[in-house]
């Protein structure tokens, strides 16, 4: 039979120790921690006890600790540098052997400031300038800096100070106030490097960048021009973008149109040259029937839209053809057949008109 069956042996536990009826082993092993308990506080060394065991139970809950996934914990052992702990659970030496300082590692801080300066060609104009920083060595910042905001507040002032001391006014004021921001942000960086600070610069920014109240007016003014200047250029690049490929469509146009009418020309030359040498070739062979016929050729081409004059009657009888009113308005085209042509040089005696007429 099992020692906690109900029956005659119902109350013995497994070592065959009576306990009284109806308590379980749960209640018995509460009332004696109860009892002792209430011991400790009984005799001369219950104080001692209890503070042994308070110093057990420190070192217990003192030997362990959980970095955040943000933060990066410093380990001191002994008030020394001895690790950096990573996010996540880790065991350490209780304390006072080793202590852990957390940092917020990724949190971003920033820094902000309004100060008055004077730039270049000695004009005084006034920034609010924002600096955003994060933590990148978590010993540096512990141990290398008493005051890092005031530290890095400090160092971008004198950044900022040396950038826009050397820019003139305009350069601070116009678009080229963002290449000054950079040069700001790198300034800064290399003087935090140089503090062993442990920051890193992650963003710097100028707000409201503008010149004294006394004198703003005439910044303003300034500005206004400048604008303007920069509205008649842009409508200047845009009109020259509109004008010049029309006007260089039209030059090449031109330029198209003449070196055709160069190929045409040169052509046309080269043409009458080889009719030249053709006519001179036979002009050598035959010069007498060649002068003739180039006379005849030439006069048909000359007379084929004039009047013609034909005297067939030693100038008794003339006739007009076409006839001096109709020669306007209907023109010879050259063929018709005339009975007699009359040169300049030819003869003025003769009965008909074959004494004075050319073949």
């Amino acid at each position: 039979m099992a020692w906690n069956e109900p029956g005659k042996n119902g109350q013995n536990d497994p070592w065959n120790r009576k306990r009284p009826s109806g308590k379980s082993p749960v209640e018995d092993l509460l009332n004696n921690a109860k009892n002792r308990l209430g011991k400790m506080g009984q005799g001369p060394g219950s104080i001692l006890t209890a503070v042994l065991v308070l110093i057990v139970v420190g070192l217990l809950f003192s030997s362990y600790t959980i970095i955040g996934a943000r933060q990066a914990g410093v380990v001191l052992r002994f008030g020394e540098y001895s690790r950096t702990l990573a996010p996540g659970f880790h065991l350490k030496l209780p304390q006072p052997i080793e202590s852990v300082t957390k940092v917020e590692a990724t949190r971003i801080r920033s820094v902000t400031d309004k100060v008055a300066m004077l730039t270049k060609d000695e004009n005084i104009i006034t920034i609010d300038f924002t600096v955003q920083y994060q933590v990148d060595d978590s010993r540096k910042y512990l141990f290398s800096l008493n005051d890092p905001d005031g530290t890095i507040g400090a160092a971008a002032e004198a950044a900022v100070r040396s950038v826009i001391g050397s820019s003139d006014m305009d350069q601070v004021l116009s678009a080229a106030g963002a290449s000054l921001v950079s040069e700001a942000q790198v300034a800064l960086q290399k003087t935090l490097d140089g503090y062993d600070s442990g920051l890193r610069v992650t963003e710097v920014s100028f707000q409201n960048v503008a010149p004294p109240d006394e004198v703003k007016d005439a910044f303003d003014d300034v500005n206004n021009a400048r604008e303007d200047k920069q509205s008649i250029e842009n409508g200047a690049l845009a009109y020259a973008s509109k004008v010049v490929p029309v006007a260089r469509g039209a030059a090449a146009r031109i330029a198209a149109e003449a070196s055709g009418y160069k190929a045409a020309r040169i052509a046309r030359a080269q043409g009458d040259t080889a009719g030249f040498d053709l006519i001179l070739k036979q002009y050598k062979a035959a010069p007498d029937v060649t002068r003739k016929r180039l006379w005849l050729e030439t006069m048909e081409q000359v007379m084929a839209d004039n009047p013609k004059v034909i005297d067939g009657s030693d100038g008794r009888n003339i006739i007009n053809l076409p006839t001096l009113e109709g020669a306007a308005a209907a023109p010879s085209t050259g063929s018709a057949t005339v009975g007699a042509i009359v040169p300049a040089t030819a003869p003025t005696s003769g009965s008909n008109a074959d004494k004075g007429s050319q073949p």
